[in-house]
């Protein structure tokens, strides 16, 4: 079940980042004495419930888990992820130095999982 919310986790998260860019509004924020009001693209805000999602989602597994083992560990995925997201549906660049930076990355969580 655990694995679980964490696939699930990262499903939102990607899905939120890939919809925020794509939406291409950050959206506005106005302010003022009687009322807040929130405005950007449908298409961002579809990525904003998604990314919002998977925050809530994310207070539920740092309970689950050893914060100092989870949040490495997640956040080096998501990384890696995006990286991989990005170039695919945005055909971004992947640099040297990124694959390299991302193999470190796979490297760490596979030593963090390794059972002495």
């Amino acid at each position: 079940m655990k694995i679980i919310l964490i696939i699930i986790y990262l499903i939102l998260t990607l899905s939120g980042l890939i919809f925020m860019k794509k939406g291409g509004n950050p959206g506005k924020i106005n302010i003022s004495k009687k009322d807040i009001q929130l405005s950007m693209s449908p298409i961002s805000a579809v990525g904003f419930v998604f990314y919002l999602c998977s925050f809530l989602l994310f207070t539920k597994i740092v309970v689950m888990f050893d914060l100092s083992y989870i949040m490495p560990i997640v956040t080096g995925i998501v990384q890696v992820l995006t990286l991989i997201t990005a170039n695919l549906f945005f055909k971004e660049k992947i640099s040297k130095k990124g694959i390299i930076g991302a193999s470190l990355v796979i490297i760490g969580i596979i030593i963090m999982n390794i059972k002495f």
